[in-house]
């Protein structure tokens, strides 16, 4: 199926396109600083202001105060690194374990200490992809998206930590 494909483009975090889209291609630029670029299916921005998080085996504990989710509510959600390692990015029912935190299964294991960031999204939004630049990859970077792209119904956000541009090829 033929369909015309768009550009959108972005300096910092925030919305590449409303409504329902297929992300055909994407590129991105670095900074001396090591980065990321997450992508969300969102109609909001993800939620990042004191998230924080630790994983210890398959448990991977989110502190946010009074983040207002209840058990059984998905997350779309995307874990910073810490010392070289990180929870694993997607979308997972989580379980509530008080006003201020909740838990989920991480589908590795491993140990995560400190308090690292992370984004998340709730309700009928969703986490898409996430890519990650080491320090002073200040070139263009335009990896594979393979098939049919990827699908996003509500909106497409970028939420983007040391990345000086983002393009998106979407339709």
């Amino acid at each position: 199926m033929a369909t015309n494909v768009k550009q959108a483009h972005i300096n910092a975090s925030g919305f590449l396109v409303m409504g329902r889209n297929r992300i055909r291609g994407i590129s991105f630029v670095g900074t001396a600083n090591a980065g990321e670029l997450s992508l969300f299916d969102t109609t909001s921005a993800p939620v990042t202001a004191g998230v924080t998080y630790g994983r210890s085996g398959n448990t991977v504990t989110v502190s946010k105060t009074a983040h207002g989710l209840a058990t059984g509510d998905v997350v779309g959600i995307h874990f910073s690194e810490n010392s070289g390692a990180s929870a694993t990015d997607g979308n997972y029912a989580i379980t509530r374990i008080d006003a201020n935190s909740f838990s989920l299964t991480d589908i590795n294991s491993g140990t995560v200490t400190g308090t690292p960031a992370a984004a998340y999204v709730s309700g009928n939004n969703r986490w898409l992809l996430t890519y990650e630049v080491s320090a002073t990859d200040i070139f263009n970077n335009a990896p594979d998206i393979p098939d049919q792209g990827v699908l996003a119904v509500n909106a497409i956000y970028a939420y983007m930590i040391n990345m000086s541009a983002v393009n998106i090829y979407y339709g």
